[in-house]
């Protein structure tokens, strides 16, 4: 057995013959190291990977005390996990060997009456025990390991919608595995972030993830861009470059806007994908990769194939896992928790304290429908947090463009209070019915205009949902209101179903 797959004993006693002993009995099994002194154990234990100590507790130059062998069994027993110490005692002092032991030591023999099996059976067993005890500590360590990545992974992608965890819990299955996985979705609702969470949450999680973005680059760079140049392929081209496919070799290859690829780059990428092999620009020599790639588009790629724009079989070799990220407007629950994310963000980006909202703004961002998704809000929240030195935002410190499409939408689900009429009229208007009904709750002990605007809302509701026969897509478009927001007043006003 190679000295490598042996598990190391130190024998630590200053009598040669001892140590003799002790080496014949356990170098068939064992890999032995000997130690006269304390010192020498403690040379051997800084710089071997011991497994096992044997160790007298009588040491020069304090021979007739043990405070040198004690001195060696605590500083075994600073491992992690604590090295097992068998001491070696005299035949009258027990009474020292049930003190050290419970100060830490495995156990104990007597040096003047021990049998050779007596000591190969303790050393076997403390050999047993100490590698139990490192794999339980390496485990414990991969384990922590595994979390913080995981936690890092997915610290950024947050969502409570059931849709969104959903697709969640999918990707990170995906994530250890090496399959492609395209990710889908409109522009800004976070696929790069997801691709992230993916790539830390995988075992390529300490390799590179390299991210490219198509569209930015003009056609005439896309080849040098993701397989590199040789020097001399192109005017320019003045010294060898790694592709991106190079850079991310072991990790992670995130092709962003992946339809915007011309029909000769699409050729180029199948081949690699197929054969994860590539020539640099310029080159001849064939460079191997091995690397996980998710792609990105905003795109419909099949309808792109139906129209000849895109290939079927590129698309297939892309879409073995496909993710598709829902936009904003159709997780308005999620709001509440992705402002208030950002808002810790930009604080601690820009030194800010960390600002709250008031409940008028939360209601403000969730009936707003996004057009930019999660990037619009992210850039939404850090212009508040920079512009304003209030700890509560509120909805006035939104940008012009979303509080005026906020406040319209409110007006047209709000009826104009009062009609304004002439002085005097040469033939008066009969009151309607709503109004005398106005004026009759006006009279009333507990009107107040709280009470009646938010008792308006509930008819309002109650009646457009009626006259659309439950249905709330077509109640909130035939009241011009965002169907969130329409949800949000539902809860609001505790409105039940409503059929015709």
């Amino acid at each position: 057995m190679a000295d490598l797959d042996r598990q190391t004993i130190l024998v630590v006693d200053d009598h040669d013959a001892v140590r003799k002993q002790l080496y014949w009995a356990l170098e068939e099994n064992y890999r032995v190291l000997e130690a006269a002194s304390r010192s020498e154990a403690l040379a051997h234990l800084e710089r071997e990977n011991i497994d096992v100590v044997l160790c007298d507790l009588h040491l020069p130059p304090l021979v007739n005390e043990v405070t040198e062998g004690i001195a060696v069994l605590e500083a075994a027993r600073q491992f992690n996990p604590p090295l097992p110490v068998i001491v070696l005692t005299g035949s009258r002092e027990r009474a020292v060997a049930v003190q050290v032991t419970a100060r830490g030591a495995y156990g104990f023999f007597q040096k003047d009456s021990f049998s050779l099996d007596e000591v190969e059976i303790i050393v076997r067993q403390a050999a047993e025990k100490i590698k139990l005890e490192r794999e339980k500590v390496t485990l414990e360590q991969e384990n922590a390991s595994l979390r913080k990545q995981v936690g890092e992974g997915w610290q950024e992608v947050i969502g409570s919608n059931a849709k969104l965890q959903a697709i969640f819990a999918q990707a990170r299955e995906v994530a250890s595995t090496s399959a492609t996985v395209l990710i889908t979705g409109e522009s800004g609702t976070g696929k790069e972030v997801l691709a992230r969470a993916i790539h830390r949450s995988s075992p390529r999680a300490n390799k590179p993830f390299v991210a490219c973005s198509i569209a930015a680059l003009p056609e005439t760079l896309i080849e040098s861009e993701l397989f590199g140049h040789e020097k001399g392929a192109f005017t320019g081209a003045v010294a060898r470059k790694a592709g991106r496919f190079e850079q991310a070799d072991g990790g992670t290859l995130f092709l962003d806007e992946i339809g915007e690829l011309s029909h000769t780059m699409q050729v180029k990428l199948l081949r690699v994908l197929q054969e994860r092999q590539f020539e640099r620009l310029g080159g001849k020599e064939q460079l191997n990769v091995d690397i996980r790639v998710v792609a990105a588009t905003n795109r419909n790629l099949e309808e792109m194939i139906g129209r000849g724009e895109f290939r079927a079989d590129l698309y297939y070799r892309l879409n073995v896992v496909s993710l598709e990220l829902p936009p904003l407007r159709e997780r308005p629950d999620d709001i509440p928790l992705l402002a208030t994310h950002f808002a810790r963000k930009a604080a601690s980006k820009h030194e800010r304290p960390v600002p709250s909202f008031t409940a008028d703004m939360i209601e403000a961002l969730c009936s707003f429908a996004w057009p930019g998704n999660i990037r619009e809000l992210e850039n939404v929240i850090e212009r508040c947090v920079v512009i304003s030195t209030a700890t509560v935002l509120d909805v006035n410190i939104l940008p012009e463009r979303i509080r005026g499409k906020i406040l319209a939408a409110r007006a047209a689900a709000t009826p104009v209070a009062e009609t304004s009429l002439p002085v005097a009229s040469v033939n008066p208007v009969p009151p309607t019915s709503a109004q005398t009904e106005l004026t009759e709750l006006f009279h009333q002990p507990e009107f107040s205009y709280e009470n009646a605007i938010t008792d308006f809302k509930r008819q309002l509701v109650r009646t457009a949902l009626r006259e659309c026969n439950g249905s709330r897509s077509e109640a909130a478009s035939r009241l011009k209101i965002a169907r969130q927001y329409l949800y949000r007043l539902i809860n609001e006003l505790q409105i039940s179903e409503e059929k015709s």
